[in-house]
């Protein structure tokens, strides 16, 4: 692994790792009280506190190895849950999610998860260092090589100087930097990320934006990012899976091709990179509205630009 320097010395990096999402449905269960006499508003907002949620419908895609997919689509519409069940955290109630042959049953070897609430996600007590360290003890990896992970880690991420510190005396961009280098110690095969720069400025987040993208070329991982923001996740992908909303299906795979090399100026100002924001965009609105097929959706630009 290499710093942002290219400084660091270089370790074997892992490889990407193929996931399949196979007829992935999920339903929370009612309470199994019925709503009369009471206030009570049901989850689903009809059918009173005892309703069952159909959070996820019907979702089917790919994600080939080493390859970066952002999933955006509206609040609520499930794209917390697809993660969820992906990690192996949430039972699907129909369907599997398969990572290279083996279906996911619970937490996979292999797979590393980076959460929106990094302050949750690290311990206070613990220096930088022992917080990346951690996952690497419960997997047994030698003394020698845990400070080697660390080592090149912490450089990879712009954080070699602090590893003595504490999470409490960082920013709020340099504990997500923390998190991220846990996530890339572990050296998995798999990175799911759960909208993990909602929490930080916007210059920070174009920073940790350029750092996924170039961890992610450096350790052919797959990664799999889930985003509210739009331009975000044209920027970040080199595919955009738009959600419907609940109960969620895929909306559109779409096809990012902004090139391997991307720059936070010159890649949002090309025409390309507008078509695509406003094909994603106008997909979601769609969305909003309860479409739930792109051939039902109305929309006024293709991904080519050309009217339709």
């Amino acid at each position: 692994m290499t710093g942002p320097d290219g400084s660091a010395a270089a370790s074997a990096a892992p490889s990407g790792a193929r996931l399949d999402v196979r007829g992935l449905r999920k339903v929370y269960p009612g309470s199994g009280r019925s709503g009369s006499g009471r206030s009570g508003r049901g989850r689903s907002g009809s059918g009173g506190a005892g309703a069952p949620v159909e959070a996820i419908s019907d979702l089917t895609f790919e994600v080939r190895p080493g390859e970066l997919v952002c999933v955006v689509g509206p609040s609520g519409a499930g794209k917390t849950t697809l993660l969820r069940c992906m990690a192996g955290l949430l039972p699907a109630t129909s369907g599997e999610v398969v990572l290279g042959e083996s279906a996911i049953t619970g937490p996979p070897e292999g797979m590393a998860v980076v959460l929106q609430e990094y302050g949750r996600s690290l311990f206070p007590w613990m220096t930088v260092a022992q917080n990346v360290e951690l996952p690497l003890k419960e997997k047994r990896v030698t003394r020698r090589r845990r400070a080697e992970l660390v080592r090149e880690t912490l450089a990879a991420v712009g954080l070699g100087d602090v590893d003595g510190a504490y999470p409490w005396q960082l920013s709020g961009g340099m504990q997500q930097r923390v998190a991220i280098a846990r996530a890339a110690a572990y050296e998995p095969r798999v990175l799911l990320m759960d909208e993990p720069f909602a929490a930080v400025d916007a210059q920070t987040r174009f920073d940790l934006e350029d750092l996924v993208r170039a961890l992610w070329k450096r350790l052919g991982i797959t990664v799999v990012f889930v985003t509210h923001d739009i331009d975000e996740a044209i920027y970040l992908g080199e595919r955009v899976l738009v959600l419907s909303a609940r109960p969620t299906v895929v909306l559109e795979d779409v096809e990012v091709g902004l090139g391997p090399d991307r720059d936070q100026l010159e890649t949002r100002g090309t025409a390309e990179f507008a078509r695509l924001r406003t094909h994603v965009y106008e997909l979601v609105q769609q969305a909003k509205q309860g479409v739930r097929s792109l051939a039902a959706a109305r929309l006024t630009h293709t991904v080519g630009g050309a009217d339709v």
